[in-house]
């Protein structure tokens, strides 16, 4: 799956909590998130308060980012709610990433 593949299909299946990502989709999707994050933040206006835009960025797609996370923990066989693990700092968030880095549940690569 390449980059804007990734995201196409990650906005497009948002609120899409059912299903399976494969590595690629995630990862895409979470170096997409990153990168504009990264620009949304350094592109606020001087008349608004330091990375409000990015800020607003993070907030309008959190669903997405949590619909794709809850979709490729499917695909390890593990439920989604495994992503509240990433609330308890640092030891959470290793485990988190754990899961996600597993390959697909049947081993095989999925698209």
């Amino acid at each position: 799956m390449t980059f804007w593949e990734a995201v196409r299909v990650c906005f497009s299946r948002y609120s899409d909590f059912s299903g399976t990502a494969s590595r690629s989709e995630y990862w895409w999707f979470v170096l997409f998130l990153a990168l504009a994050g990264v620009v949304t933040t350094l592109a606020t206006p001087a008349s608004l308060p330091a990375g409000s835009l990015g800020t607003v960025f993070g907030i309008v797609t959190l669903l997405p980012l949590l619909a794709v996370g809850a979709r490729r923990l499917h695909d390890t066989g593990r439920s989604g709610w495994l992503q509240l693990f990433g609330l308890v700092p640092v030891a959470g968030a290793v485990v988190l990433i754990f899961f996600l880095v597993r390959p697909t549940q049947d081993g095989a690569a999925v698209r």
